[in-house]
């Protein structure tokens, strides 16, 4: 099985709206007994915390449910548990290998980087108000996230 751990602030906006994105993705794709999908936060604040309602919405508008998720800390064991890590934004990466992996970071990469633009980072739509293009740029790593992966099932 192959492990994908979505990471940005506070998981409560661009994290889950990837990994529900990208479990949508992979269901339609037939494959998700091969995929396991998490999300997690690098800071502490919204611990507990469900889905951002305006990100919620958004990915009701797409015909996707996040209901149950709860904001967890990337942990430690993060790094080992899984086999891809995607962060939103170069400072979760920076902060992920700093703090949490000890150094290591040969499995992070961002979203982006699976997408036609890589490197790019995906703004937070929690200061933006704009959840849309949010959305937009997630599917966009997602997709080609997806597209990578199936070629190593």
């Amino acid at each position: 099985m192959i492990k994908v751990l979505f990471v940005c602030w506070g998981n409560i906006c661009r994290s889950p709206m990837a990994e529900y994105i990208f479990k949508d993705m992979v269901k339609k794709e037939g494959i998700a007994d091969k995929v396991y999908i998490e999300s997690a936060a690098t800071s502490t604040e919204e611990l507990g915390n469900p889905v951002y309602p305006p990100a919620r919405a958004e990915l009701k508008r797409h015909g996707i449910d996040c209901s149950g998720h709860r904001a967890r800390q990337v942990r430690k064991s993060d790094y080992d548990e899984f086999d891809y890590i995607i962060a939103m934004e170069d400072i979760h990466h920076r902060i992920m290998r700093d703090r949490f992996f000890g150094g290591k970071d040969d499995k992070i990469s961002l979203c982006m980087d699976y997408s036609s633009t890589p490197g790019k980072q995906i703004a937070d739509p929690w200061y933006t108000d704009d959840f849309d293009t949010a959305y937009r740029q997630i599917e966009e790593g997602c997709r080609g996230l997806l597209e990578y992966i199936k070629r190593r099932i």
